[in-house]
């Protein structure tokens, strides 16, 4: 199994979100190296580390409010995160695509739990 590949369901919200990172970081690794991917990959290197980082933010939350910021801004970088994914995979010719939209599906699934996670706490 390669590297990059994850087993099963990673169901640690914090692992999860950091495997995504990783994922990201090994893809864009691999990316034909024109001015539009780096600066691309620049921007989802940024906003996939995010997501984790602000949901590890939330977890020392100060109080709800702060819980709620915190995870909101997690919703906000895996939306962009898929955004930046999207664009890359579309506008390239790539040898691991499989990857790049598995990387996609995972930033569509981590917006929808921290949906969820803000709707459950309103």
């Amino acid at each position: 199994m390669n590297k990059n590949q994850n087993p099963k369901p990673v169901y640690d919200l914090e692992e999860r979100t950091f495997q995504f990172a990783k994922r990201v970081r090994l893809f864009v690794k691999t990316l034909p190296n024109t001015l539009a991917n780096v600066e691309d990959s620049r921007q989802l290197i940024k906003a996939s580390g995010s997501v984790g980082a602000n949901y590890r933010e939330a977890n020392e939350s100060l109080g709800k409010k702060d819980f709620l910021m915190r995870i909101r801004i997690s919703r906000k970088e895996a939306k962009e995160s898929e955004y930046w994914l999207r664009l890359i995979n579309e506008t390239n010719e790539l040898k691991n695509t499989d990857e790049g939209l598995q990387l996609i599906q995972e930033a569509s699934e981590l917006k929808k739990i921290f949906s969820a996670i803000v709707e459950k706490c309103k």
